[in-house]
């Protein structure tokens, strides 16, 4: 991957992750046109094979985050985010930035928990959400984003460290 390509990745995951820490959103202002650059840039470093790379990190960013848009337990910007992360850094690294990525976000939430003193709560909802997950229902709404109770992470924030880390790992060498 050039380092062009992969800084314009680690920028757009920056600003996203700070319009999600501000705000709890990640605007289509950012993510769609984060797209088309990612697709761009990948084309002109790589010519057909950059954009079939982009196209694929793309798709692969939208179809494995998907299901979660769908349980309402992530929110379409960070879903958008992803697949325009997917549109810089193609397939493999774009899986490598998602596992980093639901590692860095259990980590934040495990932090909010303990800090609002929820536990108990927390693990009765994981209860529910696998319940759900292996009887193919939807989960009850006291484990939506819609409900205002919940603890909310900003995963947009969560992707944004790890795609910067991943950055910097890459042009040091390493990872």
């Amino acid at each position: 991957m050039k380092p062009v390509v992969l800084g314009l990745a680690v920028a757009l995951a920056v600003a996203a992750g700070v319009t999600d820490w501000r705000s709890r959103r990640i605007p289509n202002w950012l993510t769609v046109p984060g797209l088309l650059v990612g697709i761009a840039a990948n084309a002109l470093a790589g010519g057909w094979s950059g954009v079939k790379t982009s196209l694929l990190g793309a798709g692969l960013g939208l179809l494995l985050l998907l299901p979660f848009v769908f349980v309402r337990s992530l929110g379409a910007g960070d879903w958008k985010l992803a697949g325009a992360l997917g549109a810089f850094l193609g397939s493999a690294a774009l899986i490598d930035v998602l596992m980093g990525s639901a590692f860095v976000a259990g980590i934040m939430a495990l932090g909010l928990v303990i800090y609002k003193r929820r536990l108990k709560e927390t693990l009765r909802n994981i209860g529910r959400l696998l319940a759900a997950m292996v009887t193919f229902r939807m989960p009850g709404p006291e484990v939506s984003l819609d409900n205002p109770q919940s603890l909310k992470i900003p995963y947009g924030v969560a992707l944004a460290l790890t795609t910067a880390l991943y950055g910097i790992g890459k042009l040091w060498g390493r990872s």
